[in-house]
């Protein structure tokens, strides 16, 4: 579950980095890794802070609450849109959920310290950093209020919306339902009826291990309205520029096909 450090590059892939200033992102750009993260890894534990940050690219990170009696439930996704590791950033000692890889790709690690110096200097860095944590609090709150009210089906059509976003446009998910499970806070059995459902109606084609989304809109109108709720704050991470900028560089981040 290591990741591979690659060759220094001109970052491309996350819209928070690209979002930077010629000049802050050439004081960071010495000390900023291309690393491949495979599937499963842990960038980090809960109560045991990392001592670098990490930027995704093609990746996705998950962050997982894990309760005393061995449940766990996922709080917050983060893919190109943002950072892992902000609760460090701001001064938390001790996180209270631990990062986990859930989609294999590149990501970009930056020692905190280094973001830290920069972070402090004020400007755009800062004002996009604030902006992310502003977004990614909504997320936790709404996925919290989530979990509470709405059926197991409409959850799954969320969270799958969400990985999608997260994806640079590709409609496929390399996905088992015990993880997905594991990240919603329930039982499997409860996920495979509800992925049996959504796979009668057409929205969705499933075999093992891997999850084809074949109508989206019809995926987003059986979704709970949480997702309508989220995906204007997840675009507004996304100015158009930027986005129109990476539309055209996401070949270069297609899936990695490693797993821990």
């Amino acid at each position: 579950m290591s990741s591979t450090t690659i060759s220094a590059t001109v970052p491309r892939g996350n819209y928070l980095l690209a979002q930077w200033p010629q000049e802050e992102l050439a004081r960071v750009l010495p000390h900023l890794e291309a690393v491949e993260l495979l599937k499963g890894r842990v960038l980090f534990e809960a109560g045991a802070p990392s001592p670098h940050v990490f930027f995704p690219a093609s990746s996705i990170v998950s962050l997982i609450y894990t309760t005393h009696a061995g449940a766990s439930s996922q709080v917050a996704m983060i893919g190109p849109e943002g950072l892992v590791g902000v609760s460090s950033l701001l001064g938390g000692e001790s996180p209270a959920s631990r990062a986990v890889v859930q989609r294999a790709g590149l990501a970009y690690r930056l020692r905190l310290n280094v973001l830290k110096e920069e972070f402090l200097r004020g400007g755009l860095v800062t004002h996009t950093v604030l902006r992310y944590v502003q977004s990614q609090m909504t997320q936790m709150a709404q996925t919290a209020v989530c979990n509470r009210h709405h059926s197991l089906e409409r959850q799954l059509c969320r969270w799958l919306l969400q990985v999608l976003d997260r994806q640079h446009g590709h409609q496929e998910l390399s996905v088992t339902q015990e993880l997905i499970a594991n990240m919603l806070g329930v039982r499997r059995e409860g996920v495979t009826e509800a992925a049996q459902r959504l796979q009668a109606a057409g929205l969705i084609r499933y075999t093992r291990g891997h999850i084809a989304v074949l109508d989206r809109p019809g995926l987003e109108a059986r979704a709970c309205e949480c997702y309508a709720l989220l995906k204007p704050d997840f675009q507004r991470l996304l100015p158009q520029a930027v986005t129109e900028t990476h539309a055209t560089t996401s070949a270069a981040f297609a899936p990695v096909a490693v797993q821990a």
